[in-house]
């Protein structure tokens, strides 16, 4: 019973995050970067940013199976069901290398985003 309530407080949170709009109901005009999950990996798995900015991470996933975007250097998780995509906002970073990885299949989606 745990773990449903778990599933589905993460599919909530997903959702109230790929809805995320500013203040005017609009949603933020930010460059984007986009990725996808293909056979459990993401490609690219390194991405280089600039420092101080902020960018929206566009993670397109083409798998038959959810996965969960997760860093710990970047203090954010959001899970992507399978065959859609998610958005995820990063930044503005300090100068850096910022881990990231798939938490349903951590033995091959690893990932770093470079900040420049």
């Amino acid at each position: 019973m745990y773990k449903k309530f778990m599933d589905f407080f993460r599919i909530a949170l997903l959702c109230a995050t790929l809805t995320c709009i500013n203040a005017c109901g609009q949603e933020e005009a930010l460059e984007e970067v986009h990725i996808k999950i293909e056979n459990h990996h993401f490609i690219p798995s390194h991405i280089t940013i600039r420092a101080q900015s902020k960018i929206r991470l566009v993670v397109n996933n083409q798998d038959n199976s959810a996965e969960e975007f997760e860093s710990f250097d970047l203090k954010r998780e959001t899970i992507i069901p399978a065959n859609t995509t998610g958005k995820i906002i990063i930044g503005p970073l300090a100068k850096g290398r910022y881990k990231f990885f798939g938490e349903f299949h951590e033995q091959t989606a690893q990932g770093v985003i470079n900040v420049e």
